[in-house]
This record gives structure tokens, sequence and C-alpha cells, in this order.
């Protein structure tokens, strides 16, 4: 449902997007993707160039009260819609205006909706992580106190992938999520490759995963840096942090541990127990 919620808001918004282009520009620089609410409130009072230019500065100043927006001032608001308006063509601007009229509710109800699932999602990750035993954690909340986990990648992990983070099956999870290389080989010639035989919602989890980890933890950033040095390019560098962030998981669901810097050395000793032909074993030893 976030899935099916998100893309429709996204084609809502590139819609909305796309009318703006045609008569009025001069409002996309305020915010170019058109999908937040504030943005849409704004355009509800000033729906045409001629009307934006008659918008008053207690309007303005309201509708980013409202919605708590800091980062735009009044000023910069009102000199971008007071700019001189482009030229169209007549009655242009009056039916980009009323097809906008028909994108607006519906990007408001989307835009509730995927809050409520949010929220929903929000509250079963918490009913999940809660504990029964004593001095021990669920495997929940030992995923999401991880680097990079966040609502939407843990949901996708536990949904889709549920049965092999049960087992620790460590192998089984890099190669239903695309981390495992796929190597073919006929006689002298070997080649090794990405693999695309996998579960497309869990590659993007653990895509998303490795980007946010990389912006938020030193050790993954440093261990990105380290395959870009070797020549590796971005995807593969990912893939590489990935790689080594699930083999990070799978040790500490086996020990029942959180991610604490502490805890770093319980993790290598039980990532030495993998497989020496594992690159996360090679990576860490």
């Amino acid at each position: 449902m976030e899935e099916d919620l998100s893309q429709e808001l996204r084609r809502l918004s590139n819609r909305l997007r796309d009318q703006l282009q045609r008569f009025f520009p001069q409002a996309l620089p305020l915010c170019p993707a058109a999908d937040e609410p504030w943005f849409w409130a704004l355009l509800d009072r000033a729906p045409t160039p001629a009307r934006a230019q008659r918008l008053a500065v207690k309007t303005v100043a309201a509708v980013l009260k409202v919605y708590r927006i800091r980062r735009v001032t009044v000023e910069a608001i009102r000199a971008a819609l007071q700019s001189p308006p482009v030229h169209v063509a007549p009655g242009t601007a009056e039916a980009a205006s009323a097809h906008m009229a028909l994108l607006l509710p519906r990007l408001r109800l989307l835009h509730a909706q995927r809050t409520q699932v949010a929220s929903q999602m929000e509250a079963l990750l918490e009913e999940l992580g809660a504990e029964e035993i004593p001095g021990e954690h669920r495997d929940a909340t030992i995923l999401r106190s991880l680097p990079g986990v966040g609502r939407v990648v843990a949901a996708t992990m536990l949904a889709e992938a549920g049965r092999a983070l049960a087992e620790r099956d460590y192998q089984t999870l890099r190669a239903h999520g695309g981390l495992a290389p796929v190597t073919r080989q006929s006689g002298k010639k070997r080649t090794v490759g990405m693999r695309y035989g996998c579960n497309q919602r869990l590659r993007n989890a653990f895509y998303h995963w490795a980007r946010s980890s990389i912006q938020c933890d030193p050790h993954c950033r440093a261990h990105y840096d380290q395959l870009r040095t070797r020549g590796h390019g971005h995807g593969r560098a990912l893939r590489g942090v990935a790689d080594r962030s699930l083999a990070v998981l799978v040790a500490m669901l086996t020990s029942r541990t959180l991610w604490e810097r502490s805890c770093q050395e319980v993790c290598k000793q039980e990532i030495r127990r993998l497989p020496p032909q594992c690159p996360a074993s090679r990576a860490c030893r």
C-alpha cells in the first residue's frame, strides 16, 4: 500500500508540475517537485499568475505558519510569484488552472492516505519490536537499531525476507536481495556480474539502506570510499556496503545484540564464522 500510494503521489505531482510549466513556471523554484502540501495551499490561493501578483503578504505568511515552513521566506515567495509571467496563447492559463484544480484534491487525498499508512506501519513495527522475553530483543528492534534502516526498509525486509531473517540465513538474504554476484564460466572464460534475478522490492530496500548508511555511519562511508578507490562504480560500491551491513545484521541477530559502537567486536566475531569465500567475511577480516 505504501509503495502504490507513493507511486501514485509521484505521478500526480509530475502532472501538476507539467501544468505549471505550461503557464506558471515562476512558481516551480519554490517547490521543484510540486509534492508538498504547503505548495498546494499556495496554489489554491494563487492559481494563475494574475492572482499571484495580487496575493497579500498576510495570506502567504498564514500559509507558511499553518504548515510550519521556515526554509522559505514570505519575501522570496512574493518575489517569485510577482516575476513577469510567460506569454501564452489565450485560454491556456484558464485551461491549465482548471486542470490543476482537479489535481490538488487528489494529491491531498493521497498524501493523507500515505500518512495514515505510515502510521499503521509504524504501529505494526512497534508491535513486532515489543519484548516478550526479559533481556532479549526482538528481530524488528535489532533491525531498526542499525544505521540507515528506516520504517520502509525495515518493513520491506520483514515482509519480503521474514523466513530468511528468522533462520539467520545470510546467503539466502544476499541472493534474494541481489547482492550476491553471478559467476559465469565456460572453458577458460570466466565473468562475474550483477545478479538480476532477485526480489526487486528487497533489492530496492538494500539500495536505500546502503545509500542512507553511508550518510550517517562513518564505518559504512569508509567502506564505500575504499570500494570507490579500488575502481568500483557507485552501484557496485553500494552493493558492497549493503552486503557488509547484511552480514553485520545476521551477526547481531545471532548474538541478540542491538547496534552500538561497543558491539562491533561481537559482530566481527560472528562474521568470522562465515565461509572464507564470503565477501563480507573477507572485508571485515
